[in-house]
């Protein structure tokens, strides 16, 4: 499927000039390969046909992967507080109205979407470790001396259940903590870091945040959700699949109901 779809972007390529507006990702990987082929000088900066579709593939899954997990913990942490999917179903009706779906413009107006994704990630961080890192030189931190070369995870999920930083509640699910707070998920709030910070965070952030949002506020707008044979919402198995993503440890099973 790759393969294919640089061929075709080669053969475009032919036929057409491009300016920094209108070239895609696989069309500036291409250029990266043009300028510096196997045999140039400057073999740092070279590539080939498989790693560039080792590329493609890293933000395929990172694209799927991540955001599905994310809408998935949303979902489920809404069907288990009724009283916080119900104010997110006011605040949709209040912005978008009942007679259409959400469209990506009205995300900055859903206020309090943004709470409750920015507490879902806090609790049920699709990448509890972050990603792993390696120190680059010796450095003592709050006396600990960690030596050039270390492998360093970062234990995010741990951040988002300290009582210290989030109070006594910390392990309750309450997106009402962020109101008049300005704690952003971009990196430069360390207590909410679920895409990492600095030069090495995710740089799909906008997407993944952009996905989960529009995915997530259709769905609880368009649909009322029961679980399945009656079960209560405080039932709902809340267990986590532990490993360098963090997914359900069992898929959501619920019945949508149409509401516009």
């Amino acid at each position: 499927m790759l393969e294919s779809i640089i061929v075709d972007h080669e053969q475009d390529n032919q036929t057409r000039i491009h300016g920094p507006d209108t070239m895609d990702f696989i069309d500036t990987l291409l250029s990266i390969k043009s300028k510096y082929s196997d045999t140039s000088n400057d073999i740092t900066h070279a590539i080939d046909r498989s790693t560039m579709k080792a590329i493609l593939i890293d933000l395929i899954v990172g694209a799927i992967d991540a955001s599905v997990t994310s809408i998935e913990w949303v979902l489920s942490v809404l069907i288990r507080h009724p009283r916080v999917m119900k104010k997110l179903q006011q605040e949709l009706i209040e912005v978008v109205g009942n007679k259409r779906f959400v469209d990506e413009s009205n995300l900055t107006e859903l206020h309090y979407l943004h709470m409750v994704i920015k507490e879902t990630f806090r609790l049920y961080p699709t990448a509890p470790l972050l990603v792993p890192r390696e120190s680059i030189k010796d450095v003592s931190i709050n006396g600990y001396d960690i030596p050039k070369k270390t492998l360093i995870l970062v234990n995010f999920w741990a951040f988002g259940r300290d009582s210290k930083v989030w109070s006594e509640n910390c392990d309750e699910f309450l997106p009402e903590r962020f109101v008049d707070k300005a704690i952003d998920l971009r990196g430069q709030d360390f207590e909410l870091i679920p895409f990492g910070s600095g030069r090495r965070g995710c740089p799909g952030i906008n997407l993944g945040l952009a996905n989960t949002g529009l995915v997530v506020s259709n769905l609880v707008h368009s649909f009322n959700w029961d679980l399945l044979n009656g079960l209560s919402p405080v039932d709902l198995d809340m267990s986590e699949k532990f490993g360098l993503s963090m997914p359900r440890a069992n898929p959501l099973l619920a019945v949508p109901t149409y509401r516009l």
